[in-house]
C-alpha cells in the first residue's frame, strides 16, 4: 500500500510540473496589434497629376494603391503620408490608401476619381471654311463657356429609352464648353431607375435645313454599349411622328471590340407602309475613332444624300422617289451620346467609364 501511495504522489508531481511547463509557454495573449485609426485622405488632381496627403494615427507607414482600366495597379509606399501618380489617359480610377501598422494590419480609405486630359483638337481631318459653289450659311465652332441660344438640352429617359430600350438619363450637367469644344460626357450616376447619365442636344425650332453640305468635326467615345450619335429629325415630327418626319443620321457607332470602336454609320429612316431605313458603314484601317479627330458630312440636294468621312465618299442615298418625299422637307438637328439600347447592347465588364465624345465644330453650307 506504501509503495501505491508513493507511486501516487510521484504521478501528482510530475503532472504539476507538465501543467506548471506548459502553461508557461502559453503566447502571451496580452499582446495586441493597434492598428491606426483616424485614417484622413486629400486627394488633388491637376490634369494628368494626382497628389494625396494622408494622415492617421498610430501609423507606421502609407501605401497607396492605383488601380487602372486594364485591371494592372501600382503601388507606392510612404513614410510621410505623400504620394503623386500621373495618368496617362483619360477615365476612371480607384485608389486604395492604407495607412499600416505592419504589412499585414492596415486600415484603408478607397476613392474613386475621374481623369480627364485635354484633347488636342490639331490630330486628326480638319475641313475647310468655304467650298466653291457654297455659302457657309450657319456655323457653331462652341467658343465660349456655354451653349448657344441656337441649341436646347433635352432631359430624362423619353419613351421606352426615347424609343431603343436605352439606358442613360439625360441631364443638363453632362455636358461642357471649352477651350472651343462641345464635350459630352456618359458616366455611370443613378438617376432613378438608371444607371447612366449623359447629354443630348437638338436644334428643334431654332435652326433647322433643307439641302445643303453639313461638316461636323468630331472625336468619338468607345467601348461596349456606347452609341454616339450626330445625326437629324425632320422639322413636321411633332405633326406626323416618327419615322414619317425622316431621319438622317449624319455619323452613328456602336462602341465595342473588333471592328466597332473603328465603324461610322450613315443611315436614312422613313415611313412606307411601316419603317424602312437604308444606309452603311465606313470603318478606319486601324485604331479606333478616339485615336483623333475625324469630319463626318453629308452633301444633301434634291436628287441625293451622300456620306463622307474625312471627305471620302461612302454612302449614297437616292431620294427622288415619291416614297422618299420626307427628306425634302426642313431638318433640325440633333447630338448626343446613348447607353446601352437595341443596337448597341449593355455595356459590359470591358467597358470603362465615364466615356466622351468632342465636337470641335458643325458648319452647314448651301448652293
Amino acid at each position: 500500500m506504501q509503495t501505491l501511495s508513493k507511486m501516487h504522489s510521484y504521478i501528482l508531481i510530475v503532472l504539476f510540473i507538465l501543467i506548471q511547463f506548459c502553461s508557461c509557454n502559453e503566447p502571451d495573449n496580452q499582446f495586441q496589434i493597434i492598428l491606426p485609426s483616424n485614417l484622413q485622405v486629400q486627394i488633388t488632381i491637376d490634369k494628368a497629376d494626382v497628389n494625396i496627403i494622408a494622415t492617421a494615427e498610430n501609423v507606421n507607414f502609407y501605401s497607396f494603391v492605383y488601380e487602372y482600366n486594364n485591371g494592372t495597379s501600382i503601388t507606392n509606399e510612404s513614410n510621410d503620408g505623400l504620394s503623386t501618380n500621373t495618368f496617362s489617359e483619360t477615365g476612371s480610377y480607384i485608389i486604395k490608401t492604407k495607412a499600416h501598422t505592419n504589412y499585414n494590419s492596415f486600415i484603408e480609405h478607397i476613392d474613386t476619381i475621374d481623369i480627364d486630359l485635354e484633347v488636342d483638337s490639331s490630330v486628326g481631318f480638319n475641313s475647310p471654311l468655304s467650298y466653291p459653289g457654297y455659302t457657309l450659311v450657319w456655323q457653331d465652332e462652341f467658343n465660349g463657356n456655354s451653349l448657344s441660344s441656337d441649341w436646347t438640352l433635352e432631359t430624362g429617359t423619353g419613351n421606352w429609352g426615347w424609343g431603343n430600350n436605352e439606358l442613360q438619363y439625360y441631364t443638363t450637367q453632362n455636358h461642357t464648353i471649352a477651350d472651343g469644344m462641345l464635350k459630352i460626357t456618359a458616366k455611370e450616376q443613378n438617376i432613378g431607375a438608371s444607371a447612366y447619365t449623359s447629354t443630348r442636344i437638338k436644334t428643334e425650332g431654332l435652326k433647322s435645313f433643307q439641302y445643303g453640305r453639313i461638316d461636323i468635326r468630331a472625336k468619338l467615345p468607345k467601348g461596349k454599349g456606347l452609341w454616339p450619335a450626330l445625326w437629324m429629325l425632320g422639322e413636321n415630327i411633332s405633326s406626323v411622328g416618327w419615322p414619317a418626319c425622316g431621319e438622317i443620321d449624319i455619323m452613328e457607332m456602336v462602341g465595342g471590340t473588333g471592328t466597332n470602336d473603328r465603324t461610322v454609320h450613315g443611315t436614312i429612316h422613313w415611313d412606307e407602309n411601316g419603317h424602312q431605313f437604308f444606309g452603311s458603314s465606313n470603318a478606319l484601317s486601324s485604331g479606333t475613332y478616339w485615336d483623333e479627330f475625324h469630319v463626318f458630312s453629308i452633301i444633301w440636294d434634291n436628287q441625293s444624300i451622300k456620306w463622307y468621312r474625312d471627305d471620302v465618299l461612302y454612302n449614297t442615298a437616292d431620294i427622288t422617289p415619291a416614297n422618299l418625299s420626307e427628306f425634302h422637307e426642313q431638318f433640325f438637328l440633333i447630338f448626343n451620346v446613348a447607353v446601352g439600347g437595341n443596337w448597341p447592347g449593355n455595356p459590359d465588364a470591358s467597358t470603362v467609364f465615364p466615356q466622351y465624345m468632342y465636337v470641335d465644330y458643325i458648319r452647314v453650307f448651301q448652293p
